[in-house]
């Protein structure tokens, strides 16, 4: 049985289909931005490339969530 994917993740299929970019693309992007606030990187992402509010919080709130826990298992 498939587990039902939650947060912000689910976004992810909708981002790639109306964006065209895979998550990871985004997550490199996010990664390499200068900018280091949650909602800079936010207002960023809607600015600079179109995304909605919804789509570029989940990309930001998980890339930021997976560096955390990448930081704490190191």
């Amino acid at each position: 049985m498939a587990t039902e994917v939650r947060g912000p993740a689910s976004y992810f299929p909708s981002i790639e289909k109306k964006y065209g970019r895979p998550i990871a693309e985004w997550q490199d992007l996010i990664r390499a931005s200068p900018l280091t606030r949650h909602m800079e990187q936010v207002n960023w992402l809607k600015s600079e490339y179109g995304l909605g509010h919804g789509h570029a919080n989940a990309l930001v709130a998980h890339t930021r969530a997976e560096d955390t826990a990448r930081s704490l298992a190191e």
